[in-house]
C-alpha cells in the first residue's frame, strides 16, 4: 500500500520527520510531497524544500520526495497512492484536517489517516522556527543539522538583503 505525506515544510522539523518514518514503517511505500502553495510567505524554495526532505530522509528506503502542483486527489490518483497521512499536533489541526479529509474523500474516495504528533514535538511548527530564527534564536534542536545550516545560512544571506 501507499501513503502521501503532504506538506509545505518549509522548513522540514523533527515533528515532520516523526510522522513521515511512522508512516514508513506502516506503508510499502511513502511519497513526501512538497506542495508549492502561492499563497505563502516562504523561506526557501520548492526545490531547497525538497533537498531537505531528501537528505533528512535517506534512512528510510522506502520514502521519497516528489513536488506537488495542483490538486492532492489529483496527485494521488495519478501515483495510485492509497492513503494520505496527516499529522495532528492540536484540537484546531483536527478541525481543519478532518474537513480536508472529507472533501478529498468525497473528491477521489482517497481515505485520510491522522497521527498525533509526538508529545516532544507537538508545539513545533515551521512558521514558528522560521519566526525565531530570523530572530537570531537557536532552532538546532527542533530541525536536523542540515536544515539548521541551511536556515542559518539563508537568515544571515536575507538580513543582508539577498534573499
Amino acid at each position: 500500500m501507499r501513503a502521501i505525506c503532504p506538506g509545505s515544510f518549509d522548513p522540514v522539523t523533527h515533528g515532520h520527520l516523526d510522522i513521515i518514518e511512522r508512516a514508513s514503517h506502516m506503508f510499502d511505500e511513502v511519497v513526501v510531497a512538497v506542495g508549492r502553495n502561492s499563497a505563502k510567505n516562504y523561506l526557501f524554495t520548492p526545490d531547497e524544500r525538497a533537498a531537505m526532505l531528501a537528505d533528512a530522509t535517506t534512512g528510510w528506503p522506502n520514502v521519497r520526495v516528489e513536488m506537488l502542483d495542483g490538486l492532492l486527489v489529483d496527485f494521488c490518483r495519478d501515483r495510485g497512492i492509497d492513503v494520505i497521512v496527516k499529522g495532528l499536533r492540536f484540537a484546531s489541526d483536527f478541525e481543519f484536517e478532518l474537513q480536508m479529509a472529507q472533501m478529498n474523500f468525497a473528491l477521489s474516495g482517497i481515505e485520510t489517516i491522522m497521527l498525533p504528533t509526538a508529545a516532544r514535538w507537538a508545539h513545533l511548527s515551521s512558521t514558528m522556527i522560521r519566526e525565531v530564527a530570523k530572530l537570531g534564536g537557536d532552532v538546532s534542536q527542533f530541525v536536523t543539522p542540515d536544515v539548521a545550516a541551511r536556515i542559518q545560512a539563508k537568515v544571515a544571506r536575507s538580513e543582508g538583503g539577498a534573499a
